[in-house]
Formats: C-alpha cells, structure tokens, sequence
C-alpha cells in the first residue's frame, strides 16, 4: 500500500513502521528463537515479515533494533497483531508498552473492527490497551498447517 510510514519517539527509542530500516536477519533469528516461531523455517518467518504492517523498535543512541512486532490487516474490519518481542536486556523499561501503544493507536489500526492476538502469557500486557479474552470463543475456527 502507498502508506506513509509513522515513527514515535520516546525515552531515548523509536518505533517506526519504515521496513526499510528493519533489521532483517535481526529479526528472524530472534523470532525463531521464540515459543510461537519455533519450527518455522527462517524463509516462512521473512515471508511473513515482508506480507505485514511492521514497527521496529530501535534504540536511537545506537540505531540498532531492539524489539519488533506485525500486524497483518485489511485496516477497516480486521487486524492481527503477532510476533511482538523486547529484547531480554531491554525488559523493565515499559518498551512492551510503547511498542503495543504505537501499533493500537496507528491511526490506520484504531477503528479496525476486530483486532486480534494470540498470547501464552502476556494478557496482562494487552488488557491495558483494550483486549480482552474471546467472549464468544465457539464463533471462531481455526484450520492449522504446518509451522
């Protein structure tokens, strides 16, 4: 799409959704290491990647990416925020936050109809931005491939 790209400053960080400033190899390395990714083949995870609206988090004194989530959309009826991750020596400063702050405020995301995510442990997390837990699980289905 011919979408203006978005950066959001704080705190010494930058969120941008430019995929030109990603750091690809960076980034599929980290998400194949985590529980959701392991198993997928590095080229599916860089497929992904490449098909979705990405925000990298980068630390502006060093320029270098620290964190990374993506959401695929339409952006009116439906989003799926996914692959969100921090850095382990970046936990404690609220990047978490600011990362998933930027993604539900992007003003092409915030009247999505339906926003979507899947979590093993972060509920928490999301709850603060308005997620909830599916009231009405029997609606949705799932058909499952290979990772």
């Amino acid at each position: 799409a011919g979408m203006m790209h978005m950066d959001w400053q704080r705190d010494g960080f930058t969120v941008s959704t430019d995929p030109a400033r990603l750091d690809m190899a960076f980034t599929v390395d980290a998400l194949a290491e985590t529980y959701w990714c392991k198993g997928t083949p590095k080229a599916k995870i860089e497929k992904s990647i490449g098909n979705a609206l990405i925000f990298g988090l980068y630390e502006d004194e060093t320029a270098r990416q620290v964190g990374f989530c993506r959401v695929v959309t339409d952006f009116s009826r439906f989003a799926w925020l996914s692959d969100v991750f921090v850095l382990d020596e970046m936990r404690g400063r609220a990047l978490g936050k600011f990362l998933v702050g930027c993604t539900v405020d992007h003003p092409e995301l915030v009247d999505v109809t339906r926003f979507l995510l899947a979590t093993n442990d972060a509920h928490g997390l999301y709850r603060q931005y308005g997620f909830e837990n599916l009231a009405e699980a029997e609606k949705f289905m799932l058909k499952s491939a290979a990772p």
